[in-house]
């Protein structure tokens, strides 16, 4: 059984620098508040265990990624100022984590492709 779902999702876990969890978790606020206004994102935000934290996003499609991305570059790079970026995972099907590989290929991350499941 195949999915007909379009949904994508971004899975980075970040290494924050020694003394700067207040900074980052400043950043996290930021992050919200200006990807909270994006029509495709289905559902954001941070989750934290110690120095380490994740942001857990999902997105209708990969233009809904893409146009996150675009949004909060800025605040990504000031992110990367004060963390490390550990790990990095795309989800979606096929056709939308293929629009995903080219455009992401600097970040290298690692692309996980659903073949099955549904959404309700």
């Amino acid at each position: 059984m195949a999915t007909q779902d379009t949904c994508c999702t971004i899975v980075p876990y970040f290494k924050i620098h020694e003394g700067q969890l207040d900074a980052f978790k400043k950043l996290c606020e930021a992050f919200v508040e200006q990807t909270s206004s994006e029509s495709k994102c289905l559902y954001y935000g941070f989750s934290f265990d110690g120095d380490h934290a994740h942001c857990r996003e999902g997105y209708e499609d990969s233009e809904g990624v893409l146009a996150h991305l675009k949004n909060v570059e800025a605040l990504l790079g000031e992110a990367l100022k004060i963390s490390d970026l550990t790990r990095l995972e795309i989800h979606g099907p096929e056709g939308e984590v293929a629009k995903l590989r080219e455009p992401l290929a600097e970040l290298s991350p690692q692309f996980f492709v659903l073949e099955y499941g549904f959404r309700r």
